[in-house]
């Protein structure tokens, strides 16, 4: 019999009295796997991470943490049980050592009584120990976090959840003010993370950040869910056009065109714009075949 998930969602729902925020989620979070979670702004992300993180209660639905059914009272208890959340603007200290920030007031120590402090040299040890499994070496962790890429600070932010026992790691957004380069690097961390054992959430709204690294894909839409698949149910395409709503494509598409009347400039993007829209939705009718 196999290990259950680290992490069920069974018909996950959320409403604010009358506003329905989330219905419907339904997905698993497995050791050693990266489950994406996909949606533009407005899809049910946001909602998503603070069910799961503890931060609001779901209105319906069952959440599951190792086979075990609960109901979190607060992001405390979902801590407890192992998930940590890497938050879109981080909990890092700019002008702080890149060790203080990874232990923000965990420190070890030595000594007793009034004679106990802070034991830097070994605070310094595992950080720069637990920096370099995520890949990254830190040449002197002395140095202030905000001289590091953006990359690089998305790296002590999940080398210290990883150390401090998650199991689950929740990453939002975690490439989405980052350049090309910098994004490749977050995403050989999320492998990294995965290759050590953990169940990665990756939102994102990017497909093509997604697609490399997961291993599941959840789409959300207005806050609904629009599946949930494994790898290998769904090509890259049909996640793309999944994700952005093949109608509202469409209806882009015909409005770049009425508008781009008289303008020559924005003629000449409206068309490939829509060949690129049906380039993609016959890849997608290939696929199918």
């Amino acid at each position: 019999m196999s290990d259950p998930a680290l992490l069920e969602l069974d018909n996950i729902s959320k409403y604010y009295g009358n506003i329905i925020a989330l219905t419907g989620v339904t997905t698993s979070v497995n050791a050693g796997e990266v489950t994406c979670v996909l949606g533009d702004n407005g899809a049910g992300k946001s909602t998503f991470i603070k069910i799961i993180a503890g931060a609001h209660q779901q209105s319906e639905g069952t959440l599951r943490v190792e086979g075990q059914e609960v109901m979190f009272d607060s992001p405390r208890d979902a801590l407890e049980l192992g998930i940590a959340t890497v938050y879109q603007d981080l909990a890092v200290v700019p002008l702080m050592s890149v060790w203080r920030n990874f232990f923000l007031g965990a420190e070890p120590t030595r000594g007793w009584g009034p004679f106990r402090r802070v034991d830097q040299e070994k605070a310094s040890g595992i950080a720069k120990d637990e920096m370099a499994k995520m890949g990254i070496d830190i040449r002197d962790t002395e140095q202030a976090v905000g001289t590091l890429s953006g990359g690089e600070r998305q790296s002590v932010a999940i080398a210290r959840a990883a150390y401090f026992g998650a199991k689950v790691l929740i990453l939002d957004e975690p490439t989405s003010a980052l350049g090309v380069k910098q994004s490749g690097v977050v995403l050989k961390y999320i492998i990294e993370a995965r290759n050590r054992g953990l169940g990665v959430i990756f939102i994102t709204h990017n497909p093509n950040h997604a697609w490399p690294v997961g291993d599941r894909f959840l789409i959300l839409n207005r806050g609904k869910s629009m599946g949930n698949f494994a790898k290998d149910e769904i090509t890259r395409d049909e996640l793309i056009m999944m994700m952005a709503g093949g109608a509202e494509l469409e209806e882009l598409t015909k409005e770049l065109e009425a508008a781009s009347a008289g303008d020559e400039s924005l003629a000449h993007l409206a068309e490939e714009f829509a060949e690129e829209f049906h380039e993609l939705e016959e890849r997608v009718e290939d696929d199918d075949h």
